[in-house]
């Protein structure tokens, strides 16, 4: 059997990334930690020193790790990633007013992606790069119940 635990994302402010996930999208703090470095290296494939701090935040059961490295060096430059690359793309939030969101996301930190626009929902960046897709609550009345 598996269950969902967490999704993490790098981040290069900590503190500016968690109000930015709680004040435009409503996430609410659970816990932080600060394991050591050996251990994260280790699990991570990266080289010490990390300074790692980790906040999660949950969101109607979803829960986003959020990873703050505080050592010079210990975090790669951003680099815009496009929609057609493997890995994870994106966020997609339903939210009651996407424009008005979106708005809220620019004055705190973010950044409206205009040329997504495609009137029932659009893209966000948050203030390090991180694509969310912003759509409207009513999305999900047209969609098969979940599982």
């Amino acid at each position: 059997m598996s269950t969902y635990n967490h999704t993490g994302q790098v981040v290069t402010d900590l503190e500016r990334s968690k109000r930015f996930y709680q004040e435009v999208f409503g996430f609410k703090p659970w816990y932080e930690i600060s394991p050591p470095d050996q251990p994260t290296a280790k699990l991570t494939g990266l080289t010490p020193p990390l300074g790692v701090t980790a906040s999660y935040l949950t969101l109607d059961g979803f829960v986003l790790e959020l990873m703050h490295y505080a050592e010079p060096g210990a975090t790669a430059p951003y680099r815009e990633r496009t929609m057609g690359e493997p890995g994870l793309t994106h966020l997609s939030i339903s939210v009651d007013d996407v424009r008005a969101t979106a708005a809220r996301a620019a004055e705190c930190g973010g950044q409206i992606v205009e040329d997504s626009d495609i009137g029932a929902a659009l893209f966000v960046r948050d203030p390090d790069g991180q694509l969310i897709e912003l759509l409207p609550v009513t999305y999900r009345d047209h969609l098969a119940p979940k599982p």
